[in-house]
């Protein structure tokens, strides 16, 4: 999984990234929120471990950017241990304050406890990708406020793709995600659903716009 770590301490930035690709991630750095952004948009990281007061433009203000139309978790790293900022922190949509100095392995722990969350039951907020609306809460889909039917699992796979708008995912990765490690099932099953899928929000079943296929690798949403 990718990790993009936006922090303008050169230390702290190398202790992070050393131990998490010990860990198994892959990681991308920059040292302001301009650079970042760019990594962010092209990249499209798991999570981001983000450093609050950074040059120019800060944390919170880059946080903010990403909410307007992501979920992808956030760990703010910050010097302030002071409560109320670790909840402004938390109100402008991190999922995680951590405070400097710190353990690494907690640091891990808590990158790895967030992604278990977010890559496992889906959060329970709407999801609204131009006229597509997809309802956890109500387990309902609309297109143009119309109402589609849709079985569970191809609703749990398209909210999955959508919640992670732009990322690509293999077959095995979606099996693993959204039928769980434990089903009795084969890749062939993932192109059944999303065949299902592109005939309920594609305009063009066999030109699809939104849900694609990246030859060789696997599906992602577009929007």
């Amino acid at each position: 999984m990718k990790l993009l770590i936006i922090d303008d301490e050169p230390a702290i930035v190398e202790t992070v990234e050393n131990k998490l690709r010990k860990e198994g991630f892959s990681t991308f750095t920059a040292d302001s929120a301009e650079e970042g952004m760019r990594l962010y948009r092209r990249i499209k990281p798991d999570l981001i471990i983000l450093d609050i007061m950074l040059p120019q433009r800060s944390g919170l203000d880059f946080c903010r950017a990403v909410r307007k139309d992501s979920s992808t978790p956030i760990i703010f790293l910050s010097a302030r241990a002071d409560e109320a900022d670790r909840i402004k922190g938390l109100e402008m949509g991190a999922d995680d304050y951590v405070v400097k100095p710190f353990n690494l392995s907690e640091l891990a722990a808590r990158v790895k406890a967030i992604l278990r969350r977010s890559t496992g039951e889906p959060v329970k907020e709407v999801i609204e990708r131009g006229n597509l609306k997809i309802d956890p809460r109500s387990h309902e889909v609309f297109i143009d406020d119309a109402p589609l039917t849709l079985s569970p699992k191809e609703f749990a796979l398209l909210y999955f793709l959508a919640r992670n708008i732009g990322q690509v995912f293999s077959r095995e990765t979606l099996l693993d995600r959204v039928w769980g490690r434990d089903a009795f099932v084969s890749a062939r099953t993932v192109d059944v659903h999303v065949r299902w899928l592109r005939t309920r929000i594609e305009l063009d079943a066999n030109n699809p716009t939104r849900l694609l296929t990246v030859r060789g690798v696997g599906y992602k949403f577009t929007g």
